[in-house]
């Protein structure tokens, strides 16, 4: 590739990624920015993201979810068009229950 010139890109599906899978993401990452000392804490991620420490809060409770269900929000289908079929706010009940064999039921009837 010469320099100035532009590289092709892929074209991608239809529709865009479920805001629910952009914040489980999110949580993954800070995470990994936790973990490998990058940031101290909460209040840092919620400087360095331009959010609440309490919104940095309810996206790093996502990582509660038991690891089946975290992979199946990452991977949820892309939405065409309207309003998203599962909200943060619908996830925030099932995050909060501790037994993973609890949370995947309530997953199953939030998933319908």
């Amino acid at each position: 590739m010469r320099k100035g010139e532009a590289m092709a890109v892929n074209p991608t599906e239809p529709g865009r990624v479920p805001r629910i899978s952009r914040l489980m993401a999110l949580a993954i990452r800070f995470d990994g920015l936790l973990k490998q000392g990058l940031v101290r804490d909460y209040p840092d991620l919620a400087r360095l993201s331009l959010v609440s420490k309490a919104r940095v809060t309810q996206i790093m409770n996502l990582l509660l979810l038991s690891p089946d269900i975290q992979e199946e929000i990452l991977f949820l289908p892309r939405i065409i068009n309207g309003k998203d079929p599962i909200s943060e706010r619908h996830i925030r009940p099932i995050a909060a229950i501790a037994c993973w064999t609890e949370q995947r039921k309530l997953w199953e009837k939030c998933k319908v």
